[in-house]
């Protein structure tokens, strides 16, 4: 399977900087531990960086590159993750994840969400059913509406499903800024438990109506694509990270952006998709230490958007 462009410009920005390295065996980690927060609806506490398998885990039944993503989660679980995000629609990517969970015995370990499309009654259903078998287990953590793109969208079904134990969660996602005032206008009416959106340094679109809509619904926040698709990578190749960064514990790029997002009050987690066990250890790290400051955020951002 070909590598993905912003993981090879990842490789490159990794090694131009000198940062994380990979050995033969998987990487240790630091004693501190990963910061979680609160799912509002229920309390539970959330470990801050999860995992998203789109793209990353479409790999059908390869050997070799089921080695490496199986590498992937025991480094999740290892760091003190837990959330890995798949989707009906992700090709191959629920199937993987349900073997390498269920060979690894991690399903007590780990919190599971995906996605189904928009379709009808019938159609949904046998689509989650499938959602199910592939994954290996009679129930999720999270079942996610994909793409929201009508505001009068009803998540009654989902709820139904919530009440037969089929999902502890709730929600409703998107990955475009077209679709972020239906989003939002849906959260405030359905109050889901999760809304999942994409959000970045150099995108924060969200932060105008889906991320306030959430907030204001007792909403869990995921933020997709906290790379803007690896267009970060690029922006930074060849470059050090800014001496102030460490005043938020950031030691790597993928850490200094991630941090941002997870220091919006409104975000619970990032997913950011992997196949790399060194490069889903570093996202970890963004989980421990310092988160920046309102007056950092700022800084943050009036960094890059002059890098741009």
């Amino acid at each position: 399977m070909p590598k993905l462009r912003s993981d090879f410009s990842r490789r490159e920005v990794i090694a131009g900087a000198g940062a994380l390295a990979v050995s033969g065996s998987l990487p240790s980690f630091a004693q501190d531990a990963m910061r979680t927060k609160p799912i509002p609806h229920s309390g539970e506490q959330l470990p801050v960086v999860g995992l998203g398998t789109s793209v990353v885990f479409q790999i059908g039944k390869d050997p070799n590159e089921r080695a490496q993503r199986r590498d992937v989660l025991q480094v999740l679980v290892q760091g003190g993750g837990n959330l890995i995000d798949t989707a009906s629609t992700y090709g191959s990517a629920e199937m993987v994840v349900g073997d390498l969970v269920a060979e690894e015995k991690l399903r007590e370990k780990v919190f599971i969400a995906t996605k189904g499309e928009v379709r009808s009654r019938s159609a949904m259903l046998a689509e989650f059913q499938e959602s199910l078998r592939r994954l290996k287990t009679p129930k999720v953590d999270l079942m996610q509406l994909h793409n929201v793109r009508d505001a009068s969208q009803s998540l009654a079904l989902y709820r139904e499903w919530k009440a037969a134990g089929l999902t502890r969660y709730t929600g409703i996602t998107t990955s475009f800024n077209s679709d972020h005032e239906a989003v939002a206008a849906c959260t405030a009416r359905e109050k889901p438990d999760f809304v999942q959106v994409n959000y970045s340094i150099a995108d924060r679109t969200a932060e105008k109506r889906a991320l306030p809509a959430a907030k204001d619904a007792g909403a869990a926040v995921l933020c997709n694509l906290p790379f803007g698709r690896g267009g970060l990578f690029r922006l930074v190749r060849g470059k050090e990270l800014p001496e102030w960064a460490a005043e938020f514990d950031a030691k790597s790029w993928a850490q200094f952006f991630l941090k941002f997002m997870l220091s919006h009050e409104a975000v619970n987690a990032v997913i950011p998709g992997t196949a790399d066990a060194a490069h889903m250890k570093d996202n970890l790290g963004a989980g421990r230490g310092r988160l920046p400051d309102a007056s950092m955020r700022k800084r943050m951002v009036e960094f890059v958007e002059k890098l741009g």
